[in-house]
Formats: structure tokens, C-alpha cells, sequence
């Protein structure tokens, strides 16, 4: 349970309708399984210590007191479990018969939780048997013990900081007014459901939606655990299709209709993070609920919850060229309103045959060809100098070129070489300033032109390169729009892979293609043998490990050791633990010593989650100290 991870399990187990004791027997080795499989949470269906299809059956004493043995059965067999356990049965109270979860812990009976909405439409005949459950407690007697009966009950556990589940029953969830949603509001970070749901043409679809939909509005982990194989089919057929949720993802699925068990680690940690940021998420102060502590042991989860390693780059082609279209259009819907607004008709953009650039030029091409600009108003401006290599310079000319833009060259190893006269540099002392001075002097030139030519600085610069600091102050790190400011460097790159691939224009393609086969470097100092010789990932590390870290730190609020733990299974056999720990600590010193470069950043719309803009998502003192995250990854 180290750093706020919970295993959970969705069991759905074989039965028999109407036979409690051999349903006892199938789910107390069910429970053994998941204990093996280290389960701290283990949700059963709804109804099934007796089947969810035995109907009026249910009004006979013979089965009702068949199940309640068969509960004590399981209470008994839970003895030494560490978990907590729920399982549905068909309960009698005061006269009336109510479909129950009953919470189980280590041997011990804690609660009964009602189900608040019963069905009575399409297939559903539920009121003939059963009452709507109670939401305030009341106590009633179970083998000589007290335990409360009622909706609103909060199960916690000292074991995970924030850990706090809450039950209901199927219909609940489909209701318009759902218990989850008071128990979230009450505090509850997990929400189980024991339901049985049969299956229908396309009910699945809808089933995920609700699940996901639901976890995702309350912020909550949600586990769905339905009916399967063993239930009557005289008139239902029932898929066993459980779903384990957070935060409006599916973690986990069971293929319908093999009674599968599902495992998931939730991420209490994650879920009270996304909670504090939520300004609209606003607790309950004064809930009338009753809170019932349980027993579990803390111990670290063995992890199977999947990390991929480009979190900002979804994994399935289809839904890649999606999101790319979508930044695309976002990136130039976002500048074609500047120019709309201020009447300019000229881009100027510096291009170097990098990603970043070539990105910047295809987003303004766009821009203009919404806006029914002419393309030759695009001024795409080349400065070569000490580092430029041929590779680069050409396919910065090809590229503007092929788009129909107009190429501008500007060669400022004069004018740098001046410069640096003027202050004393030495031109073999290939230092900062050696560096700096070059970019600074490209930024004069493409601002000076933008006056010039009444037209406007597009700027080049990512995300990654804002967050690790990697721009040159009042260099490249300035332009009067940045169209990048909100897109990572592992997905800028395939960004241009999708235009690439989408493209019409052969030639086009080729000479993207092989911007995206050139190593990124700013190539501020002098080539080796014609190539290359500054490479920024030797310099700051690999893009793809700052990438993860900017994700788990923004987005998900992770603390430093939480980040190293799943990126070193991320990048297992990638990267090993040492370099991962190197480049980590290089991220936190430069994230926090260089944001005052992001403190003035031009304005540049988000595409994302995650963004470093100082107007939106990151508002920190340029002057904050790193010292307590880097002290986590000393301890390490």
C-alpha cells in the first residue's frame, strides 16, 4: 500500500440458484484466490449467496435462513483474511426483506448496506420481494452482535491515508440521484457495486459509460462487480461483466460471460489529489454517516497497474491520429483568432530543420489557410551559423519551399561575430554566451523583420523545453505567439509523423520524414565532420524520461519517489534504475531553478492536461525551493 496503491478484485464466482451453501463454498475459495493474489478490497455480486434469479423463492424461509448460514460460513472462512469483503445476499428486517451487501472483515460481520432503488420496469420485478433500504443506520442483531444497517456507512482503514468505501447495489448506479454520489461527497474515495446485470444488445457499452462516467465525476475509485454463469436463464442471461474504475478510466475488464476475476491497483493517493485541485468537488461538511474503522494491514502492493512510458502519446494508432488532428486544429484555431483579431496579414518564424520549428510552420499554414491568407505571407526565415550543418539548412529550405511559404536567409555569423567583439568574447571559449549570443541574435532578427514587414513572431519553443528551462531567456525563449508552449517534445514529434503520414505532397512527406530521422539539437556550437556534434539529450537527458516526470509530477501530483518507482517499471530493460534517478534529479533542479523563464512566457494556447503557462495550470514562485523533493530521491 506504499504510496497510496490498493489491489481490488471484481470476483464473480460459479453458483447454483437457490443453493447458499454451495455458493458459500465457491466464494470462500474465491477469497482465497484473491488473497493470494493480494487483494485488499474483494466486491461478490449482488444476491449471490442465493442467485439473483430465484424470484419468489426468495419469500421462503427455507432460503432465507440457508443464506444467512451460509454468511456466517463466510464470515468464519475470513478469519485471518486481510480484506475487506462484500458479498449479496437477500435479508429479513423488522418484517421486510431487503437485498443487502454485507461487509466482512477479518471474521467479523461490519455492516449491512440496502439497496436504495428497486427496479420495477423491462425485466426487472424486484418490489414484489423487496423493500428500499434505509440511508440513516440503524443497528440490528446478527448472531448476538449489533451492526449497522443502512445506505450511509463509510468503511475506513487507517492502513491508506484517505481510504473510504462505500456500497451500493446495481440499480443505484443507474439511478438520477445515485447513493455514490452522497457517499463521495461524504468521503468515500471507493465506491463498490454488487449488481446483477443481465446482458442485452449493446448494454455493455452503456454499462462501461455509467462506470467510467461515474468514477470520473466523483473522483472516485468505482469497482462493478455483476451476476454471471450459474444464474437462471429461463428469461435473462447474465455476463459476469465487471469493471474496476478511477477517475473516469477503466483499469481493468472482464470478458463477458467467463465468470473472469479482475484485479486493478487503485490509486487512493491520485484520487484525494484530483479531490484537492477540484474546485467544485465540495464535501459534505456535516454528513450523517456513520463511519465503521476496519482492519487491514500495511504492506506494499505488488503492482500491475499499467505505466506507459509516453503518457501524453495514446498507445492505439486510431485514437493517436485522433488526438493529433485535435492538437493540430487546436494549435491553429487558437492562432488564426490572433490574427484575426489584430489584422495581421505576415508570420515570421525562424526555422531550423528541427521538430519544433517544422511544427510551428505546419500549424501556421493552417492558420493561414483558414483565415484564406496567402501562404507567401509566411516569411520562414533560415539563420545559419557556427553550428548550422547542411542536413539541417536544406530541409529548412525544402521545407518552406513545399508549403509554399516565402524563404528568407539571413546568415549572422558576421553580426554575432561583431557582437561578440563588442563585449570581449573569445570566439574559441564555447561557453553559455558563445551559445546564447546566437540565439538572442536570431530573436532580434525575426522580431526586427516582424516590425518590418508588419507581421508577427511565431514561436517554436514545446512544453518539455519550458519545463526543463532548455531556452535561451530573451532568446528563443520569447515570440509574440507560441503555438507550441502547450505540446511535449515526444508529441510534437508525432505530430509531424501524422502530417507526414496524411499529407498529399510527396515531396512534402520526404523531407518531413527526415526531420523527424534528425537528433534535436539548437546546433549552437561547431559541427563534427558535418554533422551534428550538439546533442540536447545528451545534455539534459532523454526527452521521453523528462516527458513521464512533467506527467506524474503536473498531472498527477506524484511526490519524487512515487515517480521513480513507476518509471522504473515503465522503462524496465529501457533505462535502469541509476540513469532514471540521474535524469530525475537533473528534472527537479531545472523545473524549479528555471521558472522564471515560464514566469513571462507570450501567450500560446493549451492542448492538454498539462501546461506550464503561469495565466492557467502552473502558478508557483520563480524563486521556490527544491530541496524537500530532492531530499526524497537522496533517501532513495
Amino acid at each position: 500500500m506504499q504510496h497510496g496503491f490498493i489491489k481490488v478484485a471484481a470476483i464473480t464466482p460459479q453458483i447454483r440458484v437457490a443453493d447458499p451453501y454451495y455458493n458459500a463454498e465457491k466464494i470462500c475459495e474465491k477469497i482465497a484466490e484473491a488473497e493470494e493474489h493480494g487483494a485488499k478490497i474483494m466486491v461478490f455480486p449482488e444476491l449471490c449467496l442465493t442467485g439473483y434469479t430465484c424470484q419468489d423463492l426468495f419469500l421462503q424461509d427455507t432460503l432465507l435462513s440457508a443464506a444467512e448460514d451460509a454468511l456466517r460460513q463466510i464470515i468464519a472462512a475470513s478469519d485471518g483474511i486481510d480484506a475487506l469483503i462484500f458479498v449479496g445476499l437477500p435479508y429479513e428486517r423488522d418484517g421486510k426483506l431487503y437485498n443487502v451487501a454485507a461487509a466482512i472483515n477479518c471474521g467479523e460481520l461490519m455492516g449491512f448496506v440496502p439497496k436504495r432503488n428497486i427496479p420495477m420496469y423491462g425485466e426487472f420485478y424486484e418490489g414484489r420481494h423487496f423493500t428500499p433500504g434505509n440511508r440513516l443506520p440503524a443497528i440490528v442483531e446478527f448472531d448476538g452482535q449489533e451492526v449497522p444497517f443502512g445506505t450511509d456507512i463509510l468503511f475506513t482503514a487507517d492502513a491508506i491515508p484517505g481510504l473510504c468505501v462505500a456500497a451500493e447495489l446495481c440499480e443505484d448506479l443507474w439511478t438520477p440521484d445515485t447513493p455514490s454520489t452522497s457517499h463521495a461527497l461524504a468521503g468515500a474515495t471507493v465506491i463498490v457495486n454488487l449488481s446483477a446485470s443481465d446482458e442485452t444488445v449493446g448494454k455493455d457499452s452503456y454499462r462501461e459509460m455509467l462506470v467510467s462516467a461515474t468514477s470520473a465525476r466523483l473522483l472516485c475509485g468505482y469497482i462493478y462487480t455483476s451476476a454471471g454463469e450459474g444464474e437462471s436463464t429461463q428469461d435473462l442471461v447474465f455476463g459476469g461483466h465487471n469493471l474496476i474504475a478511477e477517475n473516469g478510466t477503466i483499469l481493468k475488464e472482464a470478458k463477458r460471460f467467463t465468470n473472469e476475476t479482475i484485479y486493478a491497483d487503485l490509486d487512493i493517493e491520485r484520487i484525494r489529489l484530483e479531490r484537492r485541485k477540484m474546485s467544485t468537488f465540495t464535501p459534505d461538511q456535516n454528513p450523517e454517516y456513520m463511519v465503521v474503522p476496519v482492519a487491514l494491514v500495511r504492506d506494499e502492493t505488488y503492482l500491475e497497474r499499467d505505466f506507459p512510458m509516453l503518457p501524453f502519446v495514446p498507445s492505439v494508432a486510431e485514437e493517436r491520429n485522433k488526438r493529433c488532428e485535435e492538437i493540430l486544429s487546436i494549435q491553429s484555431c487558437g492562432l488564426k483568432k490572433r490574427y484575426a483579431h489584430t489584422g495581421c496579414q505576415t508570420a515570421v518564424i525562424g526555422i531550423s530543420g528541427g521538430l519544433d520549428s517544422t511544427l510551428a510552420l505546419l500549424v501556421t499554414v493552417r492558420a493561414f489557410d483558414m483565415l484564406g491568407l496567402k501562404r507567401e505571407n509566411i516569411l520562414a526565415v533560415t539563420m545559419p551559423c557556427f553550428g548550422t550543418t547542411d542536413r539541417t539548412y536544406d530541409n529548412a529550405c525544402k521545407l518552406a519551399k513545399t508549403l509554399g511559404a516565402t524563404l528568407i536567409e539571413v546568415d549572422i555569423k558576421a553580426s554575432v561575430k561583431q557582437h561578440f567583439a563588442d563585449i570581449g568574447q573569445d570566439m574559441g571559449v564555447h561557453d553559455v554566451t558563445y551559445e546564447n549570443g546566437q540565439a538572442r541574435e536570431r530573436t532580434q532578427v525575426l522580431m526586427d523583420i516582424a516590425n518590418q514587414k508588419g507581421g508577427m513572431v511565431i514561436g517554436t519553443g514545446d512544453m518539455s523545453e519550458l519545463a526543463l528551462g532548455w531556452a535561451t531567456y530573451n532568446g528563443d525563449h520569447m515570440s509574440m505567439y507560441g503555438v507550441n508552449a502547450g505540446v511535449p517534445k515526444t508529441l510534437v514529434r508525432h505530430l509531424v509523423r501524422y502530417y507526414a503520414d496524411t499529407c498529399e505532397n510527396e515531396e512534402l512527406q520526404t523531407v518531413l520524414l527526415d526531420v523527424l530521422d534528425t537528433p534535436v539539437s539548437p546546433e549552437l556550437l561547431p559541427p563534427e565532420n558535418g554533422t551534428i556534434s550538439q546533442k540536447t539529450e545528451d545534455l539534459v537527458g532523454p526527452y521521453e524520461l523528462h516527458d513521464f516526470f512533467l506527467y506524474y509530477m503536473l498531472r498527477m501530483g506524484f511526490a519524487p519517489d512515487k515517480i521513480y518507482r513507476i518509471a522504473c517499471m515503465a522503462f524496465a530493460g529501457v533505462y535502469d534504475e541509476e540513469t532514471i534517478l540521474k535524469w530525475l534529479k537533473t528534472f527537479y533542479k531545472r523545473f524549479f531553478a528555471q521558472h522564471f523563464k515560464r514566469s513571462c512566457l507570450p501567450d500560446g494556447p493549451k492542448v492538454g492536461s498539462v501546461a506550464v503557462s503561469p495565466r492557467g495550470d502552473l502558478r508557483m514562485p520563480s524563486d521556490a525551493s527544491a530541496r524537500i523533493w530532492l531530499e526524497k530521491l537522496e533517501e532513495l
